[in-house]
């Protein structure tokens, strides 16, 4: 029987870690979507010691590989299924990674992954802040996990609109496009925020009556990314779900149209059961929940309404229980530290990965700190969010306040989530009998890394309240 004592961590020694951080690993999915004849950019997140050096074998035609810093970009070629070789390599060594480029009608294969503004900085969020971001995500290798989109919350609009009807930005935004390049230029992608309103909820312009012309803006400015936010839309669509589904549709006709890949973000909170249409009205995710605050009682809340929503999420199409609340937070007010025990926050980014959610830092990226860092760079936990077969993790058993889910992986492996949701630490004993038929025989603690031989077919662990451990099983 595998038995784990409470540590979280696997002491490590010095010369594996040498070895860990210097030879190049490449991180992130094995396959990328994207649609014919639009821009195309993609980073290979890659760690290890500087420089690296970037190869990328079988790349079609119209898109090249900048050696130095490893952003694929050009023009998407036409549709196909396109079969790579990643090749990072550095005077340590070297890695490789068979990557797929689906050229078709469907992107975002694998969950977004980046930073929003609004948790940490709301409405007073300036060009300045998000400038820091992009610079943050490069600078502290996060771009290296996968950590690729630079999102701007409400807060970036101006409160009338142009003689023409453009919408514009205020004061604290004064050149969208220059903003944007600025992202480009550092591999990562830029998204935005508006609302089927009139009005966000922040009071400024919304798209009503000006969809078609602000996409048009989107694409001018490079948008990779909307989050469309109910906010004032009428009253009245929240009693009638076709009404509910009508903007979103609407929008989408624009956003297919346009000559940009955009990852369609759905905000309307879980109203009307979005996870049964989200898809159908193109949304690659949609928020199945209200805001997340950074408290237990909220964490707790959003992750239960997920129990029975595994079914509505595939590849493209995915459900958001909201953002992630770790590290410095703040939304309009001073920022502060999050208000999450670091068991807390270890749970909420591991089961948000579980959960195949988009994840979206909402953290101020420059005053990041060590504890936030090792979550948030874990690479097999991030794995398990961009694994492409796309599975959500299934609610398995509640029993005695530990709650056990379950999660198939492209590779044949199967990983599990037991979490303590008691007041107290606890132990406990999976019978693994409860999650796939046959046996499994391996076990790999996805935070301490320590690999473990099965007997009985079962894992018993002691967990802190609150907290978690993660596994992947081999049979």
């Amino acid at each position: 029987m595998h038995k784990i004592f409470s540590a979280f961590w696997l002491t490590i020694s010095i010369s594996a870690f040498a070895q860990e951080t210097t030879t190049p690993k490449i991180h992130g999915a094995d396959v990328y979507g994207a649609k014919p004849n639009r821009p195309f950019l993609y980073k290979i997140p890659a760690t290890g010691a500087k420089p690296v050096e970037y190869t990328v074998l079988g790349l079609p035609q119209g898109l090249t590989v900048d050696k130095n810093t490893g952003v694929i970009s050009g023009v998407t070629p036409a549709k196909n299924n396109y079969t790579t070789r990643l090749i990072a390599k550095n005077n340590f060594g070297a890695d490789t990674l068979t990557f797929d480029i689906k050229v078709g009608d469907e992107i975002s294969l694998t969950p977004a992954m980046g930073w929003n503004s609004w948790n940490v900085f709301g409405l007073r969020v300036t060009d300045k802040d998000i400038r820091n971001a992009a610079d943050v995500m490069v600078s502290t290798g996060l771009i290296d996990h996968g950590w690729g989109y630079i999102n701007i919350d409400d807060g970036w609009e101006s409160e009338e609109r142009k003689p023409d009807g453009e919408i514009a930005t205020n004061s604290k935004f004064p050149d969208l496009t220059a903003l944007s390049d600025y992202i480009h230029s550092k591999g990562l992608k830029f998204g935005i925020y508006s609302s089927p309103g009139s009005r966000t909820c922040g009071g400024f312009l919304g798209s009503l009556n000006h969809e078609e012309q602000d996409i048009k803006t989107y694409e001018k400015w490079g948008v990779d990314y909307l989050k469309y936010d109910l906010c004032s839309y009428t009253v009245r669509t929240f009693l009638v779900k076709k009404n509910l589904q009508k903007p979103y549709i609407f929008m989408n006709q624009f956003i297919q149209n346009s000559n940009r890949d955009i990852v369609y973000s759905l905000c309307q909170y879980g109203l009307g059961k979005v996870w049964k249409w989200g898809k159908a009205v193109g949304g690659n995710s949609w928020r199945t929940t209200g805001d997340i605050v950074d408290t237990w009682a909220s964490v707790n809340r959003l992750l239960n309404k997920q129990k029975r929503l595994s079914t509505f999420a595939s590849p493209g199409h995915w459900n958001d229980p909201d953002m992630l609340v770790l590290g410095i937070v703040g939304w309009n007010n001073d920022s502060r530290k999050c208000r999450l025990t670091e068991a807390e926050q270890q749970l909420h980014f591991g089961m948000w990965s579980m959960l195949a959610s988009p994840l979206l830092l909402g953290c101020d990226l420059t005053k990041i700190d060590s504890f936030t860092m090792s979550l948030i760079t874990n690479d097999d936990i991030i794995a398990l969010n961009q694994d492409r077969l796309g599975k959500q993790a299934a609610f398995i058993y509640e029993k005695d306040g530990i709650q056990v889910w379950s999660k198939p992986l492209s590779d044949g492996t199967t990983a599990i989530a037991i979490i303590n949701l008691s007041a107290k630490e606890k132990t406990t004993t999976v019978k693994l009998d409860k999650i796939s038929s046959g046996t499994f025989t391996t076990s790999k603690n996805l935070w301490s890394k320590q690999i473990a031989y099965l007997k009985d077919n079962s894992i018993t662990a002691t967990i802190p309240t609150h907290g978690i451990l993660q596994f992947k099983l081999a049979k």
